[in-house]
């Protein structure tokens, strides 16, 4: 083997988290050889440090929640949760942070790994070490993204926590404080205040979940505040030191806090900084712009797809990208036009961005897709809002005692279709899908009254929501 080994493929993926995995399947199916490079796990932040971790600790926090609603089970789970247990979990989920099975599927479908950091050096090149790939197609920059941190003084000799360490820890600390208001923040809020921690959440703006309609955010501070936790919004972080292995917080109005760990959950960076983009005219640690078939402006031949084109930082939204942009990239390789690409990515091989689906896993859960209420009303659209209680319900009765939830519907009043969705309660994760395929596919008011929601479950919410829009 020479020093420096040049290797030629269709198309180069940067990233083997759920995003490069899904472009290298997609485009590997399409018959064109497929290089994935990944500087850590292959499997990516997903698997190891969010998704799978976070919802494998919040599992069985939301079912003892639902079991202590129910008569009849309430006085058996009266007892802490099994720390040690629910962790040890969570480390089978992400495989002990191994990523073997990973690095044997990627194999499986033909795609060859490199490990290392992988970095442009032209229009379609990339460096892995030594190693030259040159893509005859493509390149793909599906690099995510990393946990912002505040400019504060001497932060990092703090060693805060990001949402790696949220999600990794070894055990509860006796008092965490967790600064922010959005996922990421609730849901660790969320998991471990029932762990055992006591939990101060400090959030910058008026309340949490900011990007929901407001009552979500008021729904799950409600529930944080009766769970123990102490919720202050409206207040931000002045200065953070550690002395002794003890934190001390001090506010924006000068009180001062005091902590085992700290939690900043206050936004995303894009992971760009370093993979090459000066050499092909773009900038270092941007987000990437990109048309709706997921390819860079100003470029034909490099795509972006899942966080770092900023759409929707969403492992889900980001897995749908990846088959639009395997789709267009096959397209585009055999000369096909795109309206013409495979027909199960959506219409053609361009991308749906406006109604995208989202569940917070606290408790109660939060489920939404499409546009807010004030969204839809910033874009123009004439809209009104249609809400439910959703303890009006009869299988949220039966679901649990004393169920608390709201439901909305924003609906086009021109076009009388819906543009957005919102759940608030237990369980309504599973019951964002069929809003998603209301929203999705524009389905008329009129034809909604023809799905007919099963009794007694929750989803006959749907038959409150459409009850509501016509009587008023």
């Amino acid at each position: 083997m020479t020093e420096t080994e040049s290797n030629l493929y269709d198309v180069v993926v940067l990233g083997a988290g759920p995003v490069g995995e899904n472009v290298a399947d997609r485009t590997r199916a399409a018959g064109l050889t497929t290089a994935v490079v990944e500087s850590e796990l292959v499997g990516g932040e997903c698997s190891y440090w969010a998704c799978m971790p976070s919802k494998a600790l919040l599992r069985p926090v939301i079912a003892r929640a639902d079991a202590r609603r129910l008569p009849g089970l309430r006085q058996a789970v009266q007892g802490p949760l099994d720390t040690e247990a629910v962790l040890a979990r969570r480390d089978w989920y992400t495989g002990d942070w191994t990523d073997d099975g990973q690095v044997d599927w990627l194999k499986s479908i033909g795609a060859d790994l490199y490990r290392g950091q992988g970095r442009l050096t032209g229009p379609r090149t990339v460096s892995v070490g030594d190693r030259v790939l040159t893509a005859r197609h493509a390149v793909v920059v599906a690099t995510g993204t990393r946990a912002a941190l505040p400019a504060l003084p001497g932060l990092a000799e703090v060693r805060p926590w990001t949402s790696r360490e949220a999600t990794s820890a070894r055990s509860a600390p006796g008092r965490l404080v967790v600064v922010g208001g959005g996922v990421v923040a609730t849901e660790m809020a969320t998991a471990w205040q029932a762990l055992g921690s006591q939990v101060t959440l400090l959030v910058r703006g008026k309340g949490l979940l900011d990007r929901m309609e407001p009552f979500a955010g008021e729904l799950v501070a409600e529930a944080l505040a009766e769970a123990g936790a102490d919720v202050r919004t409206g207040t931000s972080v002045a200065s953070v030191t550690r002395t002794d292995g003890v934190v001390q917080v001090v506010t924006d109005t000068g009180e001062r806090i005091e902590a085992d760990e700290i939690l900043f959950a206050v936004g995303r960076a894009p992971r760009t900084d370093d993979i090459g983009l000066e050499t092909v005219g773009l900038e270092p640690g941007s987000w990437l712009a990109v048309d709706d078939s997921l390819r860079v402006d100003g470029t034909d031949w490099l795509y972006a797809v899942g966080d770092v084109n900023h759409r929707a930082l969403l492992t889900h939204q980001g897995k749908y990208q990846a088959r639009i942009a395997g789709a267009a990239i096959a397209a585009r390789a055999a000369g096909t036009p795109l309206a013409q690409a495979d027909p199960w990515s959506a219409h053609s091989a361009t991308a749906d961005h406006e109604s995208v689906p989202q569940v917070v896993f606290t408790d109660p859960e939060a489920a939404s897709v499409g546009l807010s209420l004030a969204e839809a009303e910033a874009a123009g659209h004439r809209v009104r809002a249609v809400d439910v209680d959703m303890s009006s319900v009869a299988g949220a009765g039966l679901y649990a005692e004393g169920y608390k939830g709201r439901a909305r519907m924003v609906v086009d009043l021109e076009r009388e279709i819906l543009r957005g969705v919102t759940f608030v309660g237990p369980g309504v994760g599973e019951l964002v899908h069929s809003a998603t395929v209301a929203v999705v596919g524009q389905v008329p008011i009129a034809r909604l009254w023809h799905a007919v929601p099963s009794y007694p479950t929750i989803s006959e919410v749907w038959l409150r929501l459409l009850e509501a829009f016509r009587d008023n």
